[in-house]
């Protein structure tokens, strides 16, 4: 999560839910609770059509793994996404009782659960997605807004009862081509190193660059790295109350 767009929380989802789907045995799921029709489907090979707004309407019906399934498309990884709702105005309506029923649902046959967030804190969804998460991934650019952006989600987490999620957060700083004022990222780093509980770098990458499908294989090593030690920090948590895993 982070109140800017653009700063990578999209990859971010993606590259650590398809790194947590290869190294591991169990089921893992990336949901899109964006409301403004987010692009975490498009990410990955299409291999369904259906959206989050068709599963919660067939959900009564859903019983198997196998009848959730046909409602995900599946990365190379292993890693299966939940797609956004393409009408904007019925991806609006998204809000946080429909994420807490698509949260349901989805664990009864996944372990692991990404959510990809909109920039909109304040929309209905987020009080599903802060209530349920075992672990905040905040993404920053290494611009001056980016920077401020992520700060300014912690400062917004702290000042409304979410302090422990700050503490236990993973801060992700992008290193994509900064669009804007470029910043000291030593300063940064240790401006979410204050704050957080464990900082990351993402190198440039020219694979991700273009906001195309994400595949592991076609990342530089440094950047597959970068990515498995994001998830790394992620599954620290695992062996406490699990939930969902929010990023980007």
């Amino acid at each position: 999560m982070s109140l800017k767009g653009g700063v990578g929380k999209t990859t971010t989802t993606v590259a650590v839910g398809s790194t947590l789907a290869s190294l591991r045995d169990d089921r893992v799921v990336a949901i899109d609770a964006n409301p403004d029709r987010g692009t975490l489907g498009s990410r990955v090979p299409r291999t369904s059509a259906h959206t989050v707004r068709e599963l919660l309407e067939d959900a009564p019906r859903l019983h198997r793994y196998v009848d959730v399934r046909r409602y995900l498309s599946q990365a190379d990884s292993r890693l299966e996404v939940l797609a956004s709702a393409n009408d904007p105005e019925l991806s609006d309506t998204f809000g946080d009782a429909d994420y807490r029923a698509a949260d349901d649902l989805l664990q009864r046959h996944y372990s692991i659960l990404l959510t990809d967030c909109g920039t909109g804190i304040l929309h209905s969804a987020m009080h599903g997605v802060l209530e349920l998460a075992d672990t905040l991934v905040i993404v920053s650019s290494a611009s001056a807004d980016g920077g401020s952006s992520a700060s300014a989600t912690l400062d917004w987490l702290d000042a409304h009862g979410y302090s422990d999620h700050v503490r236990e957060a993973v801060a992700v700083i992008s290193m994509f081509p900064v669009q804007g004022e470029r910043v000291d990222v030593d300063t940064l780093e240790r401006h979410f190193e204050a704050r957080t509980r464990r900082v990351v770098r993402v190198p440039f990458d020219p694979h991700l660059a273009d906001g195309g499908r994400i595949v592991l294989s076609n990342l530089k090593r440094e950047t597959r790295a970068a990515y498995r030690e994001i998830a790394g920090a992620v599954a620290e948590r695992f062996g406490e109350e699990r939930r969902g895993y929010p990023g980007g």
